[in-house]
């Protein structure tokens, strides 16, 4: 029996290996080959995949592509910009705060990206060394997403915790100040990192070798484009509809009451959310007039695709394994779990290392601790720990950092895991947790 565990792990992080090598949709893709073994190669049965979660997701990512199609996000991402620069000695607080907003209001961390070349401009110009905004922004645009109301990763918690009485409200309430706390620390951590600017030999070497200007010879401020005319409109109404479905989540009156047999209870948060932004994403093309044919071209529709497959074959694949050996699991941490809760947080955090998506590491493991019995709301405060993907810094918005950063301060060390992120991601991860375990002992 454990012969047969230890293979069957095997697949599932050969299946991973295989993927992180493809990049993109091979994740999934992989995901769904490893399914195929586990089931038709060691008999396991497939599990039913997480259905609700893509599609929340295909309905959100709808939503922000023809936001981004109407040219709203680049309006949001000005008024980042405004904001960073009002502030340029307290860059490395104030980018992570904005960096955690924007994901937080649009679901994904991929709006994150455009404002790296202007955390990176606004930090060197002012004399700051850019790995100290840079790698702690990246870390907050991912903490955010377990906070997010309109996340993968959300959807994920909702799907599982709503029929146990924990909604959105709740997670919101103990997931919102706990990540804000974890990134803020991890700032004040990072202002401390690193020499400076004048004292840093790779930094010296590339401005003697002319591949950088020093700062001042460079503009502050890249050229100005103009938006089109929906741009505004479409990022008003897109915030609008967040604020609608963290309103419905906390007023469960304003759903409508569906009566199945002699029950009625309101509308599910995952229908909600679907119906919600669906129709958002239709009324903003209206409003708008974005091309429709623009849409699914957008970054955010490709992106929330690549996302979609890779949910669907990595947590298929990672929910299939552990539902398949859930007796064998929980027999061997069963009473090490029970004992000591907060070891589960290991877990949520090792295993979004290998799988690379919050919302995949959601959908594996988190129906192991409701199972285990561990409270739920001990479970929503470790919750953060699945932001784990920074560990190895082969993560998207990690490798985009790096090579924004032209001073070559933000890096991958030269053991591998000594890298720029390391430092950032331990404290905030840390932090939250630690955070969401005395807001949840206070509140619930």
């Amino acid at each position: 029996m454990l012969l047969k565990l230890i293979l069957e792990f095997v697949v599932v992080l050969g299946a991973i290996f295989l993927g992180s090598r493809s990049g993109g949709v091979g994740l999934g893709l992989w995901g769904g080959a490893g399914v195929l073994v586990l089931s038709y190669g060691f008999g396991l049965p497939p599990t039913t995949p997480p259905i609700d979660v893509m599609l929340i997701i295909l309905a959100v990512i709808m939503a922000a592509a023809v936001m981004e199609a109407a040219g709203g996000i680049d309006y949001l991402v000005g008024l980042a910009e405004r904001i960073i620069r009002r502030n340029p000695r307290q860059i490395t607080i104030v980018a992570p705060l904005v960096c955690y907003l924007f994901p937080f209001g649009a679901g994904t961390g991929h709006v994150f990206y455009p404002l790296l070349p202007i955390i990176y401009q606004v930090a060197y110009e002012n004399g700051i060394r850019p790995e100290r905004p840079m790698a702690v922004s990246t870390i907050a645009s991912q903490q955010a997403i377990t906070a997010s109301p309109v996340s993968a990763a959300m959807a994920a918690m909702i799907a599982m915790y709503e029929p146990l009485g924990v909604g959105l409200p709740q997670i919101m309430l103990i997931c919102v100040p706990a990540t804000v706390i974890g990134v803020i620390a991890a700032a004040l951590v990072q202002t401390r990192v690193g020499r400076e600017l004048k004292d840093d030999p790779e930094y010296q070497r590339r401005l003697d070798a002319g591949e950088i200007q020093p700062p001042g010879a460079s503009k502050a401020h890249g050229e100005k484009r103009e938006l089109p005319k929906g741009a505004r409109l479409s990022a008003v109404m897109f915030l609008i509809g967040v604020g609608l479905i963290v309103l419905a989540g906390l007023f469960p009156g304003l759903r409508p009451h569906i009566t199945k047999g002699t029950a009625s209870n309101p509308l599910g948060m995952a229908d909600t959310i679907q119906i919600v932004m669906l129709s958002l994403a239709a009324l903003m093309l209206l409003a708008s007039r974005a091309p429709a044919a623009k849409i699914p071209k957008t970054e955010v529709a490709q992106a929330g695709l690549t996302a979609v497959i890779g949910i669907f074959g990595l947590a298929w694949l990672g929910d299939t394994f552990i539902k398949g050996n859930e007796a064998v699991i929980i027999g061997a941490i069963g009473d090490i779990t029970s004992s000591y809760p907060i070891t589960f947080a290991l877990g949520l955090f090792f295993a979004s290392v290998l799988l690379f998506s919050q919302a995949a590491t959601t959908r594996a493991l988190m129906p192991l601790g409701i199972s285990l019995g561990i409270a739920p709301a001990h479970l929503v405060a470790m919750w953060p720990a699945v932001n784990g993907y920074f560990f190895l810094p082969t993560y998207g918005s990690l490798i985009a950092a790096i090579n924004f950063d032209r001073t070559g301060t933000t890096r991958i060390g030269r053991f591998v895991l000594n890298h720029s992120f390391m430092l950032p991601g331990l404290v905030a991860t840390a932090v939250a947790i630690g955070a969401g375990l005395i807001i949840s002992g206070i509140f619930f």
